[in-house]
């Protein structure tokens, strides 16, 4: 059974390779389901590790329907990720109605070439999931990350049991909650990956700082935070 990790750092993810990961799965920014990784992160990542890394390629937090400025940064970061030689992508696009975009998905999908290409936990979104399967058999992807469109994978275990049943050539990897608790369950079923971070809040100052530099109001999953003309103009107005 191939155990990937959701790493959000260099550190986390040389913890992996030495806890026997097989794979590593490299973002940043867990607490909005992960984001691209930066260029310098990217850079260590490949010098420091031997397992085979897949790189998150999701531009922003928030939802998975892009611009075609969005989409043309994504396809620019998986072109970097292929010329620094990495094994894997991960990514994925949606229609603003819960389908899968197999237009812009397709995208991505060329761009990673001979790369392993996961679509990941937007599927949790899709309504149409058994139809969504088979187009992204069509399009040769290796892997769908899902918890059974629940908030974690053992409270979703019988979608995901049915979408392994469906599948013909894609791997369904189970992910969110998975943990050493219940992946006994996962391997009973037969799935031959699963999908975790292993995390734990470390504290890494001594003190609590005077303010909090975390906005709550900027976490949604169908709201982003974009500059606004007449906020910027009205300030500078004033100042000029």
């Amino acid at each position: 059974m191939i155990v990937e990790v959701c790493a959000n750092s260099l550190e986390s993810a040389l913890v992996a390779e030495r806890a026997g990961a097989d794979r590593i799965e490299l973002c940043s920014e867990l607490a909005v389901g992960g984001l691209t990784p930066s260029y310098g992160l990217l850079k260590a990542i490949k010098e420091r590790l031997s397992i085979p890394v897949h790189v998150l390629i999701r531009p922003r937090s928030g939802d998975f329907t892009y611009t075609v400025d969005e989409l043309n940064i994504m396809l620019k970061d998986i072109a970097l990720c292929v010329d620094l030689g990495f094994e894997g992508i991960v990514s994925g696009v949606l229609s603003d109605d819960f389908t899968l975009d197999v237009d812009s998905t397709n995208k991505l999908k060329v761009a990673a070439g001979n790369l392993k290409f996961t679509f990941h936990r937007a599927f949790d979104w899709i309504v149409n999931p058994l139809e969504a399967l088979q187009q992204l058999e069509a399009m040769h992807v290796d892997y769908i990350l899902s918890s059974g469109q629940q908030k974690s994978a053992p409270e979703g275990i019988d979608f995901l049991s049915n979408l392994n049943k469906q599948r013909k050539t894609v791997q369904i990897m189970p992910g969110s909650g998975v943990n050493a608790s219940n992946v006994d369950m996962f391997k009973n079923y037969g799935f031959n990956t699963v999908h975790l971070s292993g995390t734990k809040m470390i504290k890494t100052i001594s003190k609590k700082p005077m303010i909090s530099m975390n906005s709550a109001g900027f976490l949604s999953d169908d709201h982003s935070a974009i500059t606004q003309l007449e906020n910027i103009k009205a300030v500078v107005v004033k100042v000029k």
